[in-house]
């Protein structure tokens, strides 16, 4: 207890030990605060990561399909025109 005051001295007693005991907690629940939002952001980081990753994948797909479509196509092209040229259709 501090000074004599007119309040029981049980009562000043308790609340010093429970204002020292929230004073001591501090440092863990702001450790256990960072640990927290640390972990949330490395998690948001790898889901974006595995997000990018299948955008990456559908889009090297539809350029693989785009561009194979565009060798069949030059082909087919390529074979119409020389097989008029051959049968002296143009």
């Amino acid at each position: 207890m501090a000074f004599p005051t007119s309040i029981n001295s049980q009562i000043t007693d308790s609340i010093t030990q429970v204002n020292t005991k929230v004073l001591g907690d501090a440092p863990a629940v702001a450790m256990g605060n960072l640990f927290v939002a640390t972990s949330q952001a490395l998690s948001n980081a790898a889901h974006n990561a595995t997000n990018n990753a299948q955008q990456s994948y559908v889009t090297m797909q539809a350029s693989t399909t785009q561009a194979v479509s565009t060798l069949l196509v030059l082909d087919t092209a390529t074979t119409g025109v020389a097989t008029s040229e051959i049968l002296g259709l143009v």
